[in-house]
C-alpha cells in the first residue's frame, strides 16, 4: 500500500514538474524576400513558418531580419549586429538582388561563404536558402550564380533548401503586381514547401549537445 502511494506520489511530482522545452530562437536573415516586401508584419516569411512549425508543436521564434534591398555585401556588413547574441540558427537568403544588379557571382559567393564564416564562428547553425538567377541575365551568369548555393552548403555542411521561389516564381497568381515578389497566397506555397527541411533544421539543433 505504502509502495503504491509512493509511486503515485512520484508520478504526480514528476508531471508536476515537467518542464516544456525552451523555443529554439532563430533568425530569418536576407532581402525583401525575408523582410515581407509590400506585405502585413503577419505575412511576412518568418512569421508564417514560425506559426506554423508551432503549430505543429515544434516551439520555435523565428526573428524577421530581412531588409529590402539587401545584396550579400550589405548582408555581411550588418549579420554581426542584426543577429542577437543567443541566436541558435539562422534561416540565410541572400543573393537575389546580386543577381537582378549583374553583380559578379564570384563576389556574391565569397560574400555569402564570409557570411557564413562569421555565423559558425559565433556557434550558429545555418539553413542556406538557395537563389536561381533571372533568365534576362543569360546563360552563361545562370551558370556561374546558381551553383553558388549548392557549392557553399557542401563546404560547410549547412542544411539547404535549394530555392526559395519554387512553387512560386511562374504563378503569376502568386505574385505582387511586380511580378517579382510573393504575395501572401505566395508566402504559404513557400512556408509549405519549406516546412519540413525548416523542421529538420531545428530539429538537429535540439539533438546538437549544447
Amino acid at each position: 500500500m505504502l509502495l503504491h502511494f509512493a509511486v503515485i506520489a512520484g508520478g504526480i511530482f514528476a508531471s508536476s514538474f515537467t518542464v516544456a522545452a525552451e523555443p529554439v530562437p532563430l533568425v530569418g536573415f536576407g532581402d525583401s524576400l525575408m523582410a515581407g516586401y509590400q506585405l502585413p508584419q503577419e505575412d511576412a516569411l518568418p512569421v508564417r513558418l514560425e506559426k506554423a512549425l508551432v503549430a505543429e508543436g515544434v516551439e520555435v521564434t523565428i526573428a524577421n531580419a530581412g531588409v529590402s534591398g539587401d545584396t550579400s555585401a550589405a548582408g555581411l556588413a550588418r549579420v554581426d549586429w542584426s543577429v542577437p547574441d543567443g541566436t541558435k540558427g539562422v534561416i540565410l537568403e541572400l543573393g537575389a538582388n546580386d543577381a537582378l544588379r549583374g553583380i559578379a557571382p564570384e563576389e556574391t559567393e565569397r560574400n555569402l561563404d564570409a557570411l557564413i564564416g562569421r555565423l559558425k564562428d559565433r556557434g550558429i547553425a545555418v539553413l542556406l536558402v538557395g537563389m536561381l538567377a533571372p533568365p534576362n541575365m543569360g546563360a552563361d551568369y545562370a551558370a556561374r550564380f546558381n551553383p553558388i548555393y549548392p557549392k557553399l552548403a557542401e563546404r560547410h555542411g549547412l542544411a539547404f533548401y535549394p530555392f526559395i521561389l519554387d512553387g512560386v516564381v511562374t504563378r503569376s497568381e502568386m505574385q505582387l503586381e511586380d511580378g517579382m515578389h510573393p504575395n501572401a497566397d505566395g508566402i504559404a506555397i513557400m512556408v509549405e514547401r519549406m516546412l519540413p527541411v525548416v523542421r529538420d533544421f531545428v530539429k538537429t539543433i535540439r539533438d546538437t549537445p549544447k
